[in-house]
């Protein structure tokens, strides 16, 4: 391994690591997808400690908070002196605004090889569902429709 030697290079993490104490807390990486009958979020959030992990609603606000901390290093568990430290550190949160046609009470949360996944079901009223057309003349009814899957 060869380091080339950069006089800035400690100012410049100096300065990043004080910049990153005073701002707001760091967006994580995600993927949002629909799965049949559910919303699938998967966040990437590695070498963060589950115990850390705070998922949380309110109102249609979804808010993921986690942390990351500088690991103690050796018997006098102290800082370690970094070579190169490009992995960020500190609290990272992310805050997305649900539509209308979520079930915000049925939201579950699973962490498993540094990937948070935050399962999200569709509300009864917002699935598809089929509308049968009546034939003929005659006074118009209410149709009553059955809740399927897209694609059945």
């Amino acid at each position: 391994m060869v380091l080339q030697f950069d006089p800035f290079r400690d100012f410049s993490r100096l300065a990043n690591e004080v910049l990153s104490a005073t701002r707001a807390p760091q967006a994580m990486p995600m993927d949002v997808y629909r799965l049949g009958d559910h919303y699938v979020i998967e966040f990437d959030l590695p070498g963060v400690d589950p115990d850390s992990l705070e998922v949380t609603t309110e109102n249609n606000t979804l808010t993921v908070r986690a942390e990351r901390k500088t690991p103690a290093r050796g018997s006098e568990q102290r800082e370690p002196s970094y070579l190169a430290a490009e992995r960020p550190r500190g609290t990272f949160s992310r805050q997305l605004m649900m539509g209308e046609g979520v079930d915000m009470s049925g939201i579950a949360a699973d962490y498993k090889d540094g990937v948070l996944t935050v399962t999200v079901p569709v509300a009864e009223e917002a699935k598809p569902r089929r509308i049968e057309v009546g034939r003929g003349g005659g006074e118009p009814k209410v149709i009553e429709g059955s809740t399927e899957q897209a694609g059945s």
